[in-house]
C-alpha cells in the first residue's frame, strides 16, 4: 500500500520541478486556510496559475485529472480569490487554473506527467 501523504508530496514535487523548467515562477505551495489548501500558486510572465496536483500510483481508480470534479474546481476558485485577497503579488494581468496529473511509473519507468493549462 502507497502512503497516500507520501505519494502526494512526491507529486507536488515532481509538478514544481516541471513548472520550474517551464520557466513559471512558484509562489506558494500547500496554501492553507481555514477553507482549504492550493497545491501550487505560480506566475508565468503576468498570468498567475493556480495548479491542482493530483498524483496516483496506478489507474486503478481510473485518470487522476478526473478527480477535479466541478465541486473542487468550484472550491478551487473560491481559495484563489481569497489567497489574492490576501497575498496578491503586483504585476499580473490574467488568472489560470491548470490541473497536473502524475502516475507514477512501475519498475524503471518514469512517471507520467500530464499539464492541461487552462483546465477548468
Amino acid at each position: 500500500m502507497v502512503d497516500r501523504q507520501a505519494l502526494g508530496r512526491w507529486g507536488e514535487d515532481l509538478a514544481v520541478e516541471h513548472l520550474q523548467a517551464a520557466g513559471y515562477e512558484v509562489l506558494a505551495r500547500n496554501w492553507r486556510c481555514r477553507q482549504g489548501e492550493l497545491d501550487i500558486v505560480a506566475r508565468l510572465g503576468k498570468e498567475l496559475v493556480f495548479v491542482e496536483v493530483k498524483a496516483r500510483s496506478s489507474l486503478t481508480y481510473g485518470e487522476p485529472a478526473a478527480a477535479v470534479t466541478a465541486l473542487k474546481a468550484h472550491r478551487i476558485h473560491g481559495l484563489a480569490a481569497r489567497w489574492l485577497t490576501e497575498c496578491r503579488p503586483p504585476g499580473w494581468h490574467d488568472l489560470r487554473f491548470d490541473v497536473i496529473a502524475i502516475v507514477r511509473g512501475s519498475g524503471a519507468q518514469p512517471p507520467d506527467l500530464l499539464h492541461l493549462q487552462g483546465a477548468f
